[in-house]
Parts: structure tokens; C-alpha cells; sequence
């Protein structure tokens, strides 16, 4: 292992071996992009002599005298010099170039030129690509970007990177903290803002610099990604004796039954959110041994847990992180409470220490859990009343219990068994001991897996002549390419390894634990648990006593086991935890977070309140409403709305705290029925007492992260080019058929497409989704983490807000087709096409249009039992994934006994629904329309073949008229043509029943509660 400064030194001079402003000078600065911002860098950092000719006076008097002025190691070069071949060629596709020959002293001397049709000048042609799908993004639309000056862009890069060694203190001590410098240009080089180095001029570059190309000619990946790599690669190179590396694929589980044991919508998120911090738990390892680059997927960049560990302990300045949103939240809203990382990673480590790194990332997460294990134990003696120093049952069950909690499982793939036989130049390589390794998991003849696809089997021939007498060719291909082949091996080795675990059993006595029914619960005296549950209430338990006094903790009669006791108490000990990030104080002090949970029946009441926010209200009910108590977290949009309003909004906002306080009322409902009486009055009818939850998840993750062509999720070598050279590629490929071949390939995994995958998650997740359910919505965001959605709305907001994130999960909302991204500036709403979305001047990547998401929605009475809820819940999102994926499925349970069911595909048949409700809702129609058209739409009074005749048609049109007055008449034909035409799209013996379902569906909707909230 190379000593620890060595590592940081070699992963930050890979770093810097090209500038970030690479894609804007390139072609258009005759110093070329080598003798950019990253040189000069590299010499400020004393990788190379500083001369007063190298960087620009102002920085060298402010900044160069402090720092080594030393030439880079010879060895540390080869490193970087390594790494960045073999991350260009894991990222980037190849190049057919032109072979030339050019005469020499000993004859002839064969080179290679790029040729011009693959030469691209960014500045005038910017285009980003999706990488999943292929889409282009141009830029250019509000005019190109060569008015950006060389110079003016140089300065910035340069400034912002001298000011990020300046706020580390660099010349105050005499040794220079390497691994700080990594950490914070890994973190903050993409973030121009953070320094100020963005100017308010002519040149600014806004947030063009986070989404800045390595490659003009791929701009499918940035900058940013292609430095990762290389920095990933370098330091594992540096820190194996052999500069030998390894792919390492971990994962922890299990994740569903984990999240799934639930009886509150608090116990769905402290499960989604404790996996997520479990997850970052076993990455805290690679990331102190290696830095966080060194993590492929997910991309840990900005992610709110992570930038804690950066402050508190690696010690980067606070002041770095002062505009992040995480340091600002002092309520639940805060990024912290998201559920932001996977429960797997996939990193590039040192071949030789791979095992133990693995290991001891295992011991990581585990001993991370067994002392919340023992925290929540001391939690709940305490507020039990319970003596800490006596009592040692409780602890003993939750060691017992955590000990083989979370299952880790994990593979590691050496490059080694790729072999260069040209060393120095990395190429001509040797396969033979990859094959013979892939081999055992592949079926069939020939090469395994990627070893026997026409692209890599193209990328060692020569090319045929073209009709110039030229002759094509590749680069020599280096084990970056080869990228796919090992981490496919890693995946399917991991496979094997989850097929064959091993499970330790435990020894469980007496009852077990009210949530699972799997362990015993934890317990004061081990008789206990054999005592019935009214034995149990007379003579008190440990959870009895906490029902108590903590009923958020425990519900009345719970017994818990240990992961459960857990789950229950995260909500609690990790706002404390978030209170002390906030906390201004280094002595344990912390700030009071408030996390909020928004009832059912306030939820239920949200779009009535917003919808009277400026009634009055009479003396005598402003005297029953003038209790603080009555004070209820509210949806964060009708919260805005009551701020806003002023008057007697307060008042109003106070309704769902009265009707709560009421109904717990030891009055035998007279309090409660009174308080109904009150609000009806105010609100002028009848009160809502629905409300809805929506479950979404994205479909075939796996799959799309191993690139399997069958999600439309892989694209063409060809389709990762810029438009240009796409269109020079194709006039090379008319007459040379390998070249065509190539283009044509699927393009195979690279670590870009994991990243690019990570950070469309993250944005989606982290940014978006909490934007469309309580900016656009009046709903409350449960939890969201990568593909996963948790949310809770009114009845009225639920089919938009459900179609709004399956358009922004894609990035394509088919109103915003028509969109010139050359107005996105002026816009402050969320603006989603070609698989990108705008908001808050961000241009975010989403999954694109083929990857697609499953939605499980139900509406449910405000005073229904949740734990039965949820389980419809999951159920619904089953069924959308069971009947083909890509659908939404909505369970109405009625108070009065019964439930609809809709399971549908997404677009025309929720646009198709919202449609219907709005109708039956209009003044002057009546919802009997779908009365009277049920009473003959059965077996008995219609033909299977009635929907293709035009009959159901006739028969529609005239009962919809019939029920219509008005201005409502005129939108009869057009609804009653649409719901034909989707009958006509169902199996022929299931139109009537599906048909019946829908109208029924759209009827309760159309209830005059929960309408004329939806745009």
C-alpha cells in the first residue's frame, strides 16, 4: 500500500489531469486544453516547478509560495497516465480513424489521426446526449456559446479552484492536508457558486459548468464523471502494491420484507430511511480508505448524508456548505429525512486489499447497528422509568437479534485477469483467464457474455479500404473496455453468492413481536414472554410502560421485537441526530427539528380548506378555535396558502386539530358530532373524509443497471454521438459494413451509464418528486428514495399528481414537447422533455423515455385502520407491476363496505378519468348519468360485439346528454367516442365489467368534496 499521502496526491493529480473547462476551449484555444486551468493547478499544487511564466501573478503571490513545489513521481504519472486510458476507454465508444503513413528517417512510419468529421466545436454545437436513450439536448437554441470568452471561462475555473485551496487554509501548516484537497474538489468542483467565481457578466456560466462534456464528441457523460473514474482508478492503482485493481459489488438486505413490516405511515419511512443510512454505513468505509469517487454507483456526490461526513468528520469548512439545503431545514422537510441511497454499491478498489475492504465494510454497518440497537434500548428503559445499570435482558435480545442484521453479500472481479502483453502502452491484451472465469455462469458455445459480441470482437480487426483507398481502424483496445465483461462477472458471482447464503438460527421463546410475529419481543424478565396479552395489560411490561407515556413509540398492546423497536424509535433519535448537525454548538447541543405527521383526516379536509380560506367565521366557533393545541402539521402548500391569506386562515387551519381533539373526546361522540356540525356549517356542505396514498416504483431496475437491451434503455454506439459526428459516421459507414455493424451495436455497460443511472435517481427522488406532491399539490411526501415514492394527498390531487411523477420519472411530459429549451431561463415551473428536467434553474437528467414506473394508488376512509390500508397499498402496486408494469392500479375501499378496482397503462386512460370526473363534477350535470347507464351496460342487455358496432357509442352519448345542461353538452360526443375507444383496447369478454368499474370509479370522484381543486 502506498503511504497515505501518496494515495491523495495520485487520485488529486488525476483529478486535475484535464481541466473541467476542457469542452469549451477545445479547438478554439491555440494552448490546446492540456495547458488549461488543470496545469496550472497542478503546478500551484507543486506536481511541477512553478515558473512565473506558468500561472497568473495574482494567484502565484497568493497562493503558490504556501505549497510543494516538487515534480510529479514518475510512478505517480504511470498511475495517471493508466487511469485516464483506461476510463476513457471503459466510457467511451471508439472511433474508426483514418491510418496514414508519413515519411521518416527509417522509411515509412505508420500514425493516426482522428479525422475532421469527428471533431466537434462544443461552444458552437452544444448538444448533450441521454445515455439512455439517445435523446439530444441542444443547447444552442438560445444562440451558442462562443460568445463565452477563452479567457473569461479559464479565469473562473481557475478562481473557483484557488479560492476552494484558500477556504482549506492552504499556507497556514506546514504539511498540506491531501485527502481535504481531494474531498473538496470531488465535492465542490462542479459547484462554481460555492466560491463566488461565477461572475454576474456577459460570460456567466451558470449551471452549464456542472453538465460541461469530457468528450465533444460523446457528450453523454460530463466532465465531472470522466475525472471520478480516472480518480477512482488512480488511487486504487496507488494503492496496490501491484497497481493491480478490482471491481467490488456489494449489497445489503433484505430490503422489502424490512420496509414492508409497517403499521404507520412513520414506520414506512423510518424503514425506507434506516435502510438508506444503513447503506451509506457500509460505503463509510471505501469512501475514508479510497474517497468517495472510488464508488461507481450510486453517485455520492451532494447527497445530504454524505456532506455531513464531510464536515463533521473529514472537517471541510462549514462555510462550504452553507448554501446546501440540508444545513437550512429545521423541520422533517429537511434533505436529511430523505431516503436517498441504494442497499447496493459497485466500487473500484485495490486488488489485494478487495477482501478485507469488504469485510470490513460488513463490520461497519453491523456495528453501526448494534449501537442504535443498544441507544434504542436505552431509550425506552428510560422512558419506561427503568434502572440503565440493571437491567440487562432487553440488551442481550437486541445483540442476539442484530447479530447477522442487515445480510451483506458481496463479489470482487480483478482486472488482473485481463493481461497486457504491451505493458507500457497497455494493449494487445490477453483474455484468456477472464473467459475461462465467465465461463461457469454462460451458457452455450463461444466466447461468454461480452467476449462474444460483435463490438468487442470488431475492436481487434483491421478495416477494410473505403472507396478512397484509405484504410479505418481502431485504438488498440486497453482493460478499460472491458469494463462490462467484469462487472458482469461481479454481478453474476454475487448472484450465486445470495443463492447459496447461509442463515444462522436463533433461539425464540414464548410470544413474538406484534409486527412481525418472527422474534420474540424485547422484554425486563424472560417470564414475560410467556404471558398472554391480558396477563401482560394487569400485571405491565416494559412496552406497557412505554405505551404509556410514549404512545408515538408504542400503540396500546404492541410488543416489539428488536428491529421493530428500532424502526419505531428512528423517527425520534434520528431528529435528534440532525437537531446536533444543525447545531451551531461542538458540545453535544442541539437545535429542536420538528418532524410533522399530517394526519389522515387533515389530509382528508386539505383541498376543502384550501378552497376557504377567506370565509368567516362566526364569533362563537372563533372562541372554540382559539386553543393552541388545535394547532396540526398541515400539507406544506396549504401551509403557504394560510401564510399568505392572513385574515381568519388561521382560524380555518385549525379545523382538523379541533375535529381531532373532539373525536378523542371521552363524551360518547357528542363533542365529536358537534365539531362535524361546526365544519359543515363553515365549509357549506358536506365534509371529505377520504383521502389518498400513492406508492410509486420504478420497473425493472435491475435490468436497466445491467443494461438489458429488452427495458429500451441500451442505445447504439451510434446514438452516443454527436449529431455531427453521427452524421460523418454514417457517410464512413455507407461503404465499410464492420463500421455500420459497430454503430449499429448496443452500446455495453459503462461506469457513466451507473452514474448517469445514480444521479437521475437522486435528482428525481431528492428534488423533483418533493416539488410535484407539495409545490404543485397540497399532498405530503412520505419518503422518496431513488425509484421509491411514499406520498399522501387529498382525493382531489391524487390521479395528477400520480400521472405528473410518471412524466417526470421519464422526463417527458408530452405538454412540454413543444417547449423551446431556449425559454427554460425565464421559467420557474418544472420543465420536463427529451428526458431532462428544468426547475429552480437546474437542468437535471431523468431516467429517460423507455424506463418506466408502477403506481399502487388507494383512497380510504380518514378513520380506516392504516395498517390495513398500507396492505391494500402494496397490494395495488402488485397488481400494476403483475399486469404488465408501466400501469397504475387504484383501490377505492368504501366506509360502507365493498372497493373498486382499476388497474390501467398510463396517459390517455388517467387524462381519460380526470376528464370524466370533471364532467360528472360540472354544474348541470348529474353523476346519475352512470346510475342509468349501469342499469343497461351488463351481459343480459348487451352483445360482446355491441362496443364495435357503434351501439355502447349511441348509448353513451344519449344517457350523458340526458344528464347535461348547458355548456357540460357540448363535451358528451367527444367523451363518449374516448371511453369507446378504450373499451375497444380491452379483452372483448372483460369490456362491460372494466367499463362499469371505470364509470364508477370517475363517480366517486366526481363527489361534490373532493372536486375544482385540479388544474
Amino acid at each position: 500500500m502506498a503511504d497515505i499521502d501518496t494515495l491523495w496526491q495520485t487520485k488529486l493529480a488525476a483529478r486535475l489531469h484535464d481541466p473541467a473547462e476542457k469542452a469549451l476551449v477545445l479547438l478554439r484555444d491555440p494552448a490546446g486544453h492540456e495547458n488549461g486551468t488543470s496545469r496550472a493547478l497542478t503546478r500551484l499544487l507543486g506536481f511541477h516547478e512553478i515558473t512565473s511564466e506558468s500561472i497568473d501573478s495574482d494567484n502565484d503571490e497568493a497562493l503558490t509560495r504556501t505549497l510543494f513545489k516538487k515534480g510529479i513521481p514518475a510512478d505517480m504519472y504511470r498511475h495517471v497516465q493508466r487511469a485516464d486510458w483506461w476510463a476513457a476507454a471503459a466510457d467511451r465508444p471508439q472511433f474508426p480513424m483514418d491510418e496514414i503513413t508519413v515519411p521518416s528517417k527509417n522509411g515509412e512510419e505508420r500514425t493516426l489521426a482522428v479525422s475532421s468529421w469527428a471533431q466537434v466545436r462544443w461552444s458552437n454545437e452544444p448538444v448533450l446526449i441521454h445515455p439512455l436513450t439517445g435523446e439530444q439536448f441542444d443547447l444552442g437554441k438560445s444562440g451558442g456559446l462562443s460568445a463565452t470568452a477563452i479567457e473569461a471561462v479559464k479565469e473562473r475555473s481557475s478562481s473557483h479552484f484557488s479560492e476552494l485551496l484558500v477556504r482549506l487554509g492552504a499556507g497556514k501548516k506546514e504539511e498540506q492536508d491531501w485527502r481535504k484537497l481531494l474531498l473538496a474538489f470531488w465535492r465542490f468542483g462542479p459547484e462554481l457558486g460555492v466560491t463566488d467565481a461565477d461572475l454576474q457578466d456577459n460570460d456567466r456560466l451558470g449551471n452549464l459548468w456542472e453538465i460541461l462534456p469530457a468528450d465533444t464528441r460523446l457528450p453523454d457523460h460530463s466532465i465531472w464523471d470522466h475525472l471520478d473514474l480516472t480518480s477512482a482508478f488512480a488511487g486504487a492503482f496507488a494503492a496496490d502494491p501491484e497497481g493491480e485493481v478490482a471491481l467490488l459489488s456489494l449489497s445489503i438486505g433484505p430490503v422489502q420484507p424490512f420496509i414492508a413490516a409497517a403499521r404507520t405511515t412513520s414506520d414506512l419511512w423510518a424503514g425506507s430511511h434506516l435502510l438508506s443510512r444503513l447503506s451509506w454505513e457500509v460505503m463509510r468505509p471505501v469512501c475514508e480508505q479510497l474517497g468517495p469517487d472510488a464508488i461507481l454507483f450510486p453517485r455520492l456526490r451532494g447527497i445530504p448524508q454524505v456532506d455531513v461526513w464531510l464536515r463533521n468528520q473529514m472537517e471541510l469548512p462549514d462555510e462550504l456548505f452553507a448554501g446546501c439545503g440540508w444545513t437550512q431545514g429545521s423541520t422533517d422537510s429537511n434533505p436529511l429525512f430523505s431516503a436517498a441511497l441504494p442497499n447496493r454499491f459497485v466500487a473500484v478498489v485495490p486488488a489485494s486489499q478487495a477482501a478485507a475492504i469488504a469485510a470490513e465494510a460488513e463490520s461497519s454497518v453491523r456495528r453501526w447497528l448494534q449501537e442504535l440497537g443498544a441507544q434504542t434500548v436505552d431509550r425506552l428503559l428510560e422512558e419506561a422509568g427503568l434502572d440503565i445499570e440493571t437491567v440487562t435482558t432487553p440488551y442481550e435480545q437486541m445483540k442476539e437479534q442484530l447479530k447477522s442484521f442487515p445480510e451483506v453479500h458481496w463479489a470482487v472481479v480483478p482486472f488482473s485477469l485481463i493481461r497486457c502483453r504491451d505493458e507500457q502502452k497497455q494493449r494487445d491484451l490477453d483474455i484468456s483467464q477472464l473467459s475461462t472465469a465467465m465461463r461457469p455462469f454462460f451458457n452455450g458455445e463461444g466466447e461468454p457474455g461480452f467476449l462474444d459480441t460483435p463490438a468487442w470482437k470488431l475492436l481487434q480487426q483491421e478495416l477494410e479500404l473505403d472507396e478512397n483507398g484509405r484504410k479505418s481502424v481502431f485504438f488498440a483496445p486497453n482493460p478499460g473496455v472491458l469494463y462490462p465483461a467484469v462487472f458482469d462477472l461481479a454481478e453474476r458471482v454475487m448472484a450465486a453468492a445470495k443463492a447459496s447464503r447461509t442463515f444462522d438460527q436463533t433461539r425464540q421463546e414464548g410470544w413474538r413481536c406484534s409486527l412481525t410475529g418472527e422474534n420474540e419481543w424485547l422484554t425486563t424478565d424472560r417470564e414475560q414472554l410467556h404471558w398472554n396479552q391480558n396477563y401482560r395489560r394487569q400485571k405491565g411490561t416494559l412496552w406497557t410502560k412505554v405505551a404509556a407515556k410514549k404512545p408515538s413509540w408504542a400503540k396500546k398492546g404492541e410488543h416489539l421485537s428488536a428491529l421493530p423497536a428500532i424502526k419505531r424509535l428512528w423517527p425520534t433519535l434520528f431528529a435528534e441526530e440532525v437537531g446536533r448537525v444543525l447545531a451551531a454548538g461542538e458540545h453535544g447541543e442541539r437545535a429542536h427539528v420538528g418532524r410533522f405527521v399530517v394526519s389522515t383526516h387533515t389530509m382528508a379536509l386539505a383541498h376543502q380548506l384550501a378552497q376557504r380560506l377567506d370565509v368567516e367565521v362566526h364569533d362563537e366557533l372563533k372562541a372554540r378555535l382559539d386553543k393552541p393545541d388545535y394547532r396540526v402539521a398541515l400539507p406544506r402548500k396549504l401551509a403557504q396558502a394560510i401564510r399568505k391569506a392572513g385574515g381568519n386562515a388561521d382560524l380555518i387551519a385549525r379545523l382538523p386539530g379541533y375535529l381531532e381533539a373532539a373525536r378523542d373526546a371521552d363524551d360518547s361522540g357528542v363533542a365529536f358530532d358537534e365539531a362535524q356540525r361546526d365544519i359543515r356549517t363553515l365549509l357549506e356542505g358536506k365534509v371529505e373524509t377520504y383521502y389518498g396514498l400513492l406508492m410509486m416504483d420504478g420497473d425493472r431496475m435491475g435490468a436497466i443497471l445491467s443494461g438489458d437491451e429488452e427495458t429500451g434503455t441500451a442505445i447504439t454506439y451510434q446514438q452516443s454521438f454527436h449529431p455531427k459526428v453521427q452524421t460523418g459516421f454514417t457517410k464512413r459507414a455507407a461503404n465499410q459494413p464492420l463500421i455500420k455493424q459497430y454503430g449499429d451495436q448496443q452500446r455495453a455497460i459503462t461506469p457513466n451509464r451507473h452514474l448517469a443511472i445514480s444521479g437521475a435517481l437522486n435528482d428525481f427522488s431528492q428534488t423533483v418528486v418533493r416539488h410535484v406532491v407539495e409545490e404543485e399539490h397540497l399532498g405530503r411526501l412520505i419518503y422518496a428514495g431513488g425509484d421509491d415514492v411514499l406520498a399522501m394527498l387529498p382525493v382531489t390531487d391524487l390521479l395528477s399528481s400520480m400521472q405528473r411523477l410518471r412524466h417526470a420519472y421519464s422526463g417527458t411530459v408530452p405538454e412540454d414537447e413543444k417547449v423551446d429549451w431556449g425559454e427554460l431561463r425565464g421559467r420557474k415551473k418544472l420543465v420536463c422533455k427529451s428526458g431532462f428536467a428544468w426547475l429552480g434553474g437546474r437542468l437535471m437528467r431523468m431516467m429517460g423515455k423507455n424506463a418506466t414506473a408502477s403506481c399502487g394508488a388507494i383512497i380510504a376512509h380518514h378513520q380506516a385502520p392504516l395498517s390495513a390500508v398500507l396492505r391494500e397499498l402494496r397490494s395495488a402496486e402488485a397488481r400494476a407491476k403483475n399486469e404488465g408494469r408501466d400501469r397504475f392500479s387504484l383501490t377505492i375501499i368504501k366506509r360502507s363496505g365493498g372497493a373498486l378496482h382499476l388497474t390501467e397503462k398510463w396517459g390517455e386512460p388517467v387524462s381519460l378519468l380526470i376528464s370524466l370526473r370533471d364532467f360528472l363534477a360540472m354544474e348541470g350535470v348529474s353523476r346519475r348519468a352512470v346510475y342509468h347507464t349501469l342499469e343497461w351496460l351488463n351481459d343480459n342487455e348487451l352483445p360482446a360485439s355491441a362496443f364495435d358496432t357503434g351501439m355502447v357509442h349511441t348509448l353513451l352519448s344519449y344517457q350523458l346528454d340526458r344528464q347535461a345542461r348547458g355548456e357540460a353538452r357540448q363535451q358528451v360526443p367527444e367523451l363518449a367516442e374516448q371511453l369507446v375507444k378504450l373499451a375497444q383496447s380491452w379483452p372483448e369478454d372483460k369490456r362491460i365489467d372494466k367499463l362499469r368499474n371505470f364509470l364508477c370509479v370517475a363517480e366517486f370522484l366526481a363527489r361534490e368534496t373532493r372536486t375544482g381543486g385540479e388544474q
